[in-house]
């Protein structure tokens, strides 16, 4: 197990310095054709230095099928758009097998025909749209990086990377998404309206006679250079605890849950959310060209990585608390491990059960 004392080497400083380029550089590029969405494109590509999926939540007209197709562009990948319908079955994504007839030799063959699933970067365009038996077949992919057909695995393009879009207004004909594939995205993006200004220079660009043209800024060697660097960037043991606090602040029925979590959730978030701040935090890192994680990083991250992973219940939707919501109260209430103030709980806790527990995100 790598030391979390351990500090980054000449080497790596300097490809950290390079990242540190390469990032601003590709926020440049990206720029040249959308307009703002800054904390979305920083989220977007924290998202692929730490290879995370990503969901992006917003009204139409919002350029977020755009977005993606230009990250993609800018980084060089192949890129495929999968328009989901209520109609669509698994195999129209992940591809099926075919007979084939050999006429030379006069044999039949079944031949396994990718889908569109087999490129580095999807975008799943209105994800929610198509039944879960659908949606689930995405499950293998964005985990296991391979698809099965006929009982043989077919590994897919590396990197690959899945970006889905969902549009909150529109819910007849909609599929929540369940709860497992939601687990398999790092973030939850929500994508609002512009400014006004960056309105009218969205509206100024698009009625030209011309179109921005975007130039490819690294290889894909250097993005894979950069992916594990992410993984190597320290994390003291004190800033994952204040990660896992945060995680384990969401759960109604932890030791230390607060009252207001205990009232308002059905259902927090698992490990794998404290795994994503952590990695989420350290692309941050990366990207600011800073050798160390900080707790700055994880409480920036934090409601990406939460925002789909906590289910608010009857009591909060009545009352008109959604979990960003829930996700805001926690993130400003848990304190980092060892510090002093007092902690609100759902139920009167021993001094020492107290004392065990005040590093376990249980601020109220």
């Amino acid at each position: 197990m790598a030391d979390p004392a351990a500090q980054l080497g000449g080497d790596d400083l300097e490809l950290l310095e390079k990242a540190n380029k390469t990032a601003a550089r590709l926020k440049g590029e990206i720029a040249k054709v959308i307009v703002g969405q800054d904390a979305t494109v920083q989220a977007i590509l924290a998202g692929v230095f730490s290879q995370g999926h990503t969901l992006v939540i917003g009204v139409p007209g919002l350029a977020k099928t755009l977005l993606v197709k230009t990250v993609a562009e800018v980084l060089g990948w192949s890129f495929k758009r999968i328009q989901f319908t209520p109609d669509m079955m698994p195999a129209d994504i992940i591809g099926m097998e075919l007979l084939q007839e050999d006429a030379a030799a006069g044999q039949r063959s079944m031949k396994f025909v990718p889908g569109p699933l087999f490129a580095q970067m999807i975008l799943a365009d209105e994800i929610n749209r198509t039944p879960p038996k659908t949606q689930s077949a995405l499950l293998e992919a964005m985990q296991e990086y391979q698809v099965t057909s006929m009982g043989k695995a077919h590994p897919l393009p590396r990197p690959f990377l899945v970006f889905a879009t969902q549009n909150p207004i529109e819910q007849e004909g909609t599929y929540p998404l369940p709860e497992a594939q939601l687990d398999r995205f790092m973030f939850s993006l929500w994508m609002d309206y512009p400014s006004a200004e960056e309105e009218v220079e969205v509206v100024m660009a698009t009625t030209l006679d011309s179109e921005a043209r975007v130039e490819t800024v690294c290889s894909l060697d250097e993005i894979n250079a950069i992916q594990h660097l992410v993984r190597r960037v320290p994390a003291s043991r004190h800033v994952v605890q204040y990660a896992v606090s945060l995680a384990r602040a969401t759960r109604p029925q932890a030791d230390l849950t607060t009252k207001y979590v205990s009232d308002y959730v059905s259902w927090g978030a698992g490990p794998r959310a404290s795994q994503h701040m952590i990695l989420g935090a350290k692309a941050l890192a990366v990207m600011a060209g800073e050798p160390a994680v900080s707790a700055e990083h994880v409480r920036k991250i934090a409601p990406l990585v939460l925002r789909h992973r906590v289910l608010p219940n009857y009591s909060a939707t009545g009352e008109g608390i959604d979990s960003a919501a829930i996700i805001h109260r926690i993130v400003k209430t848990v304190r980092e491990p060892g510090s002093i103030g007092v902690q609100e709980t759902a139920k009167k806790k021993s001094p020492v059960a107290a004392l065990r527990g005040a590093g376990d995100g249980s601020g109220g």
